[in-house]
């Protein structure tokens, strides 16, 4: 909770020094300083098929609200002189929607990794290109590139006519999938690893053999939208909830890490620290089997390399985290000993400020070409000084929640992921990292300024894919996403927008929720009307600037008028502090006419005079404060800087710069 402790004037603006009052861990900033035939080992599936049918009947219990389920059951054989993997999968899809299926696509990712590819071009023909793809792609070899290579495919038994498009797979069904009906594909495929390009891949510039990710064909996803097929472009993804059951066949010095449970860690090595109360049966031959299950969930990846350390983690009796990390210096092996208690006091955190992480494991896997979330577990690159990597890994510790759990549709509204993300990190780099900032969420706010300051401001509701400049996509996604939260705790309270989260992950994890379901979430709990402020700051690139006009003194009266304009384009609510001569301050909250109520905190649990309304296309607006202007030392609007005005110098009035 925020308590206003003191008023300090340095150098023409106000220090004001926020203090916690540790009640518990639920909203806490410390220290806020303000300035598709079946093979014979497959047939077994059919018993399982009506099992999982059974289960993928049960509707979500969110009225009028559907969604589709998957059930895969993957077999693995992985050779690690030619890094290719045959594959063997079989899927059940459910069909839960009204509407009846007469097509269905699968995403082939690993077909982007090729010169020529639409991934390939993209990046050539962006202005301010990838440093991970710009000029990469086009100079893989053929040994080096990524593909995914359909060798037979059947439904219920039948062969499909399919054609493969780029990173898609278009199938023409025998048999259209009815509503509430179900059924079976049986797909035999060969994969080739690429080279590390982007996010998975084989080779890592660090030295992890295998990172693998966006590699198996994967259903896309059926909602009240339609299908979702788009191509891959090196963005972000979108997947059906399901269960996993995946098999992988590799050499025995290989340590994997993956999604889900280990089925058979009786058959693991000791030295690759799976434990298990059956005795050791480890079986003879070039390869090791590897068998995870995963359950309720929306994508599988893994990683694998004869170097990983293997570190298990208890968190509480309900959580598990596991590390695996490379075993080739000690500075290395320093660094993660240390990461890892950090990174339960944050799971910690994310479960009392959001609510309790959905599953029973978590992994922290050295891999991949930066840090990147996937179904219980995160790629990390690792080398980085320690501070990088724990905010890395907090960063995507973040996303079980943002992603993951509640699943939105990454490739249209990266925002709800990304964003909502980068303020879950920061709110842990107050409270668990112990940073004293001027404003944890600053590095978003000057994004955002940074970038309409460009002149290359874009509407947050622009799908990922068709941003003009990675620039605008980056700081969008990432930090006008995270000002959604940020502002919404300004207009509604921090205690409200804290309450919203919390709402808002119990009604719709494991769902797939859009932009208007959390919305609403917001305004049932918050009480206000709300459409205002997401129509404009998600729709539309209009600014905020609000100013203190005038200050004038009533002189027989000995009052204050004040006068206040709003010159941006979008309206909002405004906090308002006095710092009077003799120490004392007051605060005034003035609500917008549309928002249909106010909120009940501005510093917390210090008291605010609420006064009259701001009818928002009135460009001004004036006020009287019961005292004389000599007494008044200051005026500030907005004295924590969170609302993204454009231009703060004009928010602050001093008497002695008037003087």
């Amino acid at each position: 909770m925020f308590y206003l402790k003191k008023n300090v004037y340095i150098g023409g603006k106000i220090n004001y020094v926020l203090i916690m009052k540790n009640i518990s861990i639920v909203f806490i900033l410390l220290l806020l300083l303000i300035s598709g035939c079946q093979s014979s080992n497959q047939l077994k599936s059919n018993e399982q098929n009506k099992n999982f049918i059974k289960k993928g009947l049960s509707q979500p219990e969110k009225k009028g609200y559907w969604q589709q389920y998957v059930y895969y059951k993957m077999d693995i054989d992985m050779d690690v002189e030619k890094h290719q993997y045959k594959g063997k999968q079989h899927l059940l899809y459910k069909n839960n929607s009204p509407d009846t299926l007469y097509n269905v696509y699968y995403h082939l990712q690993w077909n982007a990794f090729q010169p020529g590819s639409a991934m390939d071009w993209r990046s050539r023909t962006l202005p301010d290109p990838d440093r991970n793809l710009d000029k990469t792609i086009r100079n893989l070899k053929p040994d080096e590139i990524g593909y995914i290579k359909i060798h037979s495919l059947k439904q219920d038994g039948n062969k499909l006519n399919y054609r493969v498009v780029g990173t898609i797979l278009e199938v023409k069904l025998n048999k259209p999938i009815l509503p509430g009906a179900s059924s079976t594909f049986d797909m035999e495929y060969l994969a080739q690893v690429p080279k590390m390009v982007r996010r998975s891949g084989r080779d890592s510039k660090e030295g992890v053999d295998y990172s693998i990710a966006q590699w198996y064909p994967k259903m896309a996803e059926y909602d009240r939208r339609g299908w979702h097929s788009d191509p891959y472009l090196g963005r972000e993804f979108y997947g059906v909830w399901g269960d996993f059951d995946v098999t992988i066949h590799i050499d025995k010095d290989y340590v994997v890490a993956a999604t889900g449970i280990l089925q058979n860690p009786e058959n693991i090595p000791d030295k690759m620290n799976y434990p298990t109360e059956k005795n050791k049966q480890i079986p003879k031959g070039k390869k090791l089997t590897w068998h995870f299950k995963a359950q309720n969930v929306h994508d599988f990846s893994w990683a694998a390399d004869p170097d990983y350390i293997h570190d298990i983690l208890k968190v509480d009796d309900d959580l598990t985290l596991h590390f695996f990390y490379l075993n080739n210096n000690e500075e290395n092996i320093k660094k993660w000993k240390k990461l890892q208690p950090k990174a339960s006091e944050t799971m910690k955190f994310y479960n009392n400020f959001i609510g309790k992480y959905p599953y029973k494991q978590y992994s922290v896997i050295q891999a991949g070409d930066g840090g990147m979330e996937y179904a219980q577990l995160t790629f990390v690159y690792g080398n980085k000084n320690f501070k990088s990597l724990l905010g890395t890994v907090q960063h995507e510790m973040a996303h079980a929640w943002f992603q993951f759990a509640l699943a939105t549709n990454e490739s249209e509204y990266p925002w709800m992921d990304e964003g909502f993300t980068v303020f879950l990190q920061d709110m842990a780099n107050i409270v668990v990292n112990k940073a004293q900032l001027a404003n944890p969420f600053e590095r978003s706010y000057s994004s955002y300024i940074h970038l309409m300051n460009e002149g290359k401001e874009e509407p947050l509701s622009t799908h990922s894919d068709y941003y003009l400049t990675n620039l605008a996509y980056w700081i969008n996604a990432y930090n006008k996403g995270s000002l959604v939260l940020s502002q919404l705790g300004y207009i509604m309270g921090f205690d409200k927008l804290q309450k919203t989260l919390q709402n808002y992950y119990k009604n719709w994890k494991m769902k797939h929720p859009q932009p208007e379901d959390f919305f609403r979430i917001a305004e049932i709990t918050s009480g206000m009307n709300l459409k205002w402020y997401f129509n404009q700051w998600i729709n539309t690139t209009h600014y905020i600037d609000y100013k203190i006009e005038k200050v004038e003194e009533k002189v027989d009266e000995k009052k204050t008028k004040i006068t206040l304009k709003n010159i941006g384009e979008m309206p909002m609510p405004i906090d308002l502090l006095v710092v009077y001569r003799d120490g004392s301050n007051e605060t005034f909250n003035i609500p917008l006419d549309v928002m249909r109520g106010n909120k009940e905190k501005v510093f917390n649990d210090m008291p605010h005079q609420t006064l009259k309304i701001w009818e928002w296309t009135i460009p001004e607006y004036q006020f009287t404060i019961p005292r004389s202007k000599n007494f008044i030392q200051s005026i500030s609007i907005d004295p924590l800087g969170f609302m993204a005005d454009v231009n703060q110098d004009n928010n602050f009035w001093t008497n002695e710069k008037e003087n």
